[in-house]
């Protein structure tokens, strides 16, 4: 199968003949119809967080059941399913209190001796890329880093459920817990930021405030559901934001993943509200809260993919967009290629795009 591999950070990928591994018991082998390009995986392409390399990036994906190995139950060829990254056990500490995007369980993984999942054409084995490797035609992953959705759903659009909507509108409904009338602050207006201004509109928020330097995201943030605007690169946003709300908002969301943003969550959130910082953070950067603050009452909280519980929460967000509650087709900016991936990932470097998404046929 082709697959677009990465050699080394900070190099274009290239397309590759890749071998994938026949399933094992508990995996899953999917033929990809599409995946989102996230800058997630810009993130690890450019080397600011570290990966084994050669790998496949990639790990926003939906598609088509092909083949399982023994022991899986929960999916069948020919089911359509969203890939998720955090494959859980289902039996740990984390994922029998309800948190499953916090598992760490090695069982979902091969083990070390076993043969890998995927390989190149000279048996060079390829490291797996957040348990899903996605920028490929095919997938092989464990039974719990999938889940089937109703057929109806278009897979170009759901794709984006399994990493973007998840995160920001899982940040809304999980995290936060949104109630109606409350005001919501969302900083950065990328494919996360959008899922979250969706999903504050959808919980009944009474302000919705999108923060974003690019024109063209605020204009999309507007359509999606915000009801004021503001460009980041204003010196005096947190002010505006305080005069806006009479002194902050119940809940500030951060989608960017720098320390700046962080402490611009915090200043801007009100006494007893809460600020949940969802940006990758590269390692070695901190962020600085002045100490007296946290006698406001306000709490600062990480979150990884918005506290979803996948099996449950992913099927609801498709029918809330069959339902048309819930706004995707807003946020593909163009359908492409795999060979078009590192346009794509251009695209993210410079800030001024949604999601491309590869489709294949």
């Amino acid at each position: 199968m082709k697959a677009a591999v990465l050699f080394e950070a900070k190099t274009p990928l290239q397309i590759e003949e890749v071998v994938v591994s026949k399933p094992a018991p508990r995996e899953v082998l999917i033929r990809t119809v599409a995946v989102g390009v996230c800058r997630s995986d810009l993130h690890f392409v450019d080397g600011a967080w570290p990966h084994p390399v050669p790998t496949v990036p990639g790990h926003e994906a939906a598609g088509v059941v092909e083949a399982v190995g023994t022991d899986v139950v929960h999916v069948k060829p020919g089911d359509h399913v969203i890939t998720f990254f955090t494959a859980f056990c289902g039996s740990c500490e984390f994922c029998i209190s309800g948190r499953p995007s916090l598992c760490m369980d090695p069982s979902t993984r091969r083990p070390p001796t076993s043969a890998p999942r995927l390989s190149l054409a000279d048996s060079t084995p390829l490291h797996p890329f957040l348990n899903l490797s996605s920028f490929a035609e095919m997938m092989l992953v464990h039974e719990n880093a999938c889940v089937a959705i109703t057929k109806d759903m278009p897979l170009d659009r759901a794709a984006l459920l399994g990493c973007a909507v998840i995160t920001g509108a899982g940040s809304v409904f999980n995290d936060s817990k949104v109630k109606p009338g409350e005001t919501v602050a969302v900083i950065g207006a990328g494919g996360i930021g959008l899922a979250a201004v969706n999903a504050a509109k959808i919980a009944g928020a009474g302000k919705v405030i999108a923060i974003d330097p690019v024109p063209e995201k605020r204009a999309l943030a507007e359509k999606l559901g915000a009801t004021h605007t503001l460009d980041a690169s204003d010196p005096d946003v947190g002010k505006r934001v305080l005069a806006l709300t009479e002194g902050g908002v119940n809940y500030a969301i951060e989608a960017v993943g720098r320390p700046e943003t962080a402490e611009l969550a915090w200043t801007i959130t009100r006494r007893g509200g809460t600020a949940t910082i969802l940006g990758m953070i590269a390692p070695g950067k901190s962020v600085s809260i002045p100490g007296p603050s946290f006698l406001s009452g306000k709490r600062l909280q990480g979150s990884l993919l918005g506290s979803t519980q996948f099996p449950i929460d992913m099927p609801r967000l498709c029918e809330m967009y069959l339902d048309g509650r819930l706004d995707l087709d807003t946020m593909v900016a163009e359908r492409i290629a795999l060979s078009d991936v590192n346009h794509a990932l251009d695209n993210l470097r410079k800030g001024d795009t949604v999601r491309s998404m590869i489709v294949f046929e």
